[in-house]
């Protein structure tokens, strides 16, 4: 399974795929992290633009796809803005797809991605304002529970 989570930059995406990191491993699960700004350091991405968006994104995609194949669990955090490369990995690969976000003020504006598009269909969505780590992650594990 891979569990990507999306949203704005400063929106809790990282924070929240930690938390479940902690959680599989507490179920026994051992689970890779593919994290943006790791993948953009490793890479040595430094490209905002459209293109270089897209190129990181792909570049995740890829690496979750190929985990998953290898009967990883993967958690991924990453804005992914454009919507139709999201659901081109929906289409391929066993996805749970978290749509973070918040209307909260948390020091990451000068990173959002004003071409974002959030998710359509088949996603859960988590809104973290006002919410604690925990209380936003037993949200998505409720999400997930009612869809099995």
């Amino acid at each position: 399974m891979i569990y990507w989570f999306t949203g704005q930059p400063g929106h809790g995406k990282t924070t929240l795929a930690k938390a479940m990191l902690s959680h599989l491993a507490s179920q026994g699960i051992e689970a890779f992290h593919v994290d943006g700004d790791d993948l953009r350091a490793l890479t040595t991405n430094a490209d905002y633009s459209r293109g270089g968006r897209e190129n990181n994104i792909r570049r995740a995609q890829l690496l979750a796809h190929y985990l998953q194949s290898k009967g990883q669990t993967v958690v991924v955090s990453l804005v992914a803005p454009y919507r139709d490369i999201r659901e081109e990995l929906k289409a391929t690969a066993q996805v749970t797809e978290v749509y973070v976000h918040t209307t909260e003020t948390r020091g990451r504006e000068e990173k959002h991605a004003s071409d974002y598009e959030a998710p359509l269909d088949n996603f859960i969505d988590i809104d973290t304002t006002g919410k604690s780590v925990e209380d936003s992650l037993q949200q998505v594990l409720d999400a997930i529970a009612s869809r099995t």
